[in-house]
Parts: C-alpha cells; structure tokens; sequence
C-alpha cells in the first residue's frame, strides 16, 4: 500500500500476494482496529495506511493479528498418557519458549519503513522502478 497512491483493494492486493481477498480483509481488519490502516467504501475505495512506517514494527503487526502461533512445529498431542510424548514435549517447551522469546525480540527491532527500504533495494536490484499492483477499488 506504500507503494501506490491512494487507496489499494483487498482484490488488488490478493493477486500480488497469491490469495483470496478474503484472507485479506481479515488480516487487514484486525490492523485497522490497531490504527494501522483505514478503508474506504465505494467506488475509489480499499485500504491506506494510516500511520507512519517508521512508527509500527514487526510485533506491533503480529499483535495486531491476533499473536498467531509463530511456529508450525509443536507439542504432540496424539498419546498425551505416552511418557516418550510428554517427555519430548518437556524438553521442546524450553526450546520453544526460548526461541518464541527470541523472534518477539527481534519483531520489535524491525519497523515497517525498514522493510520498505529492503524491498526498494530489491526492486532496484531485480531492474525494476514501479510496483504493477493493479488498483481497483473495493475495500
């Protein structure tokens, strides 16, 4: 959305992400109710951002999304009686809660206008100048 002036649909945006506009809206209505963007209605409508980039990092998006589980790998759970499952279990915990407590910590040193730079500097290393996010309106 800080790429293209004015607002930007979730139909819009879904395309360049390779999803369905309603992943979208979903994501995107639990960062408005953070401030962090706004929709408009109707015709010349979608989503904007509403704050500065520089001002919303990392774990301000991921509590905004609901602080969903950052790991796909987890406890087991199909023998909960078994003692190697709950033993394995024991010994992940500790892991687990260590590297969560690591990756929180670095999603508050990264800010939104940080990714935006890397993202220039990757267009411009791939030779392109402009971002193709075709614009129709929704929200």
């Amino acid at each position: 959305m800080a790429e293209v002036d004015g607002p930007v649909t979730s139909e819009a945006m879904a395309r360049t992400m390779q999803t369905n506009p309603v992943v979208i809206r979903r994501i995107m209505s639990g960062l408005r109710d953070q401030g962090f963007v706004r929709s408009e209605k109707g015709h010349g409508g979608g989503w904007t951002i509403a704050r500065d980039l520089g001002s919303i990092t990392l774990l301000d998006v991921y509590r905004a999304l609901g602080e969903p589980e950052p790991f796909a790998m987890g406890h087991r759970t199909e023998a909960p009686g078994c003692a190697v499952e709950q033993a394995v279990n024991a010994a992940l915990e500790s892991a687990f809660q260590d590297a969560e407590a690591l990756l929180l910590a670095r999603f508050q040193t990264v800010t939104l206008a940080q990714l935006s730079m890397d993202f220039h500097a990757r267009l411009t290393a791939a030779g392109c100048t402009t971002l193709n996010l075709e614009n129709t309106h929704d929200a």
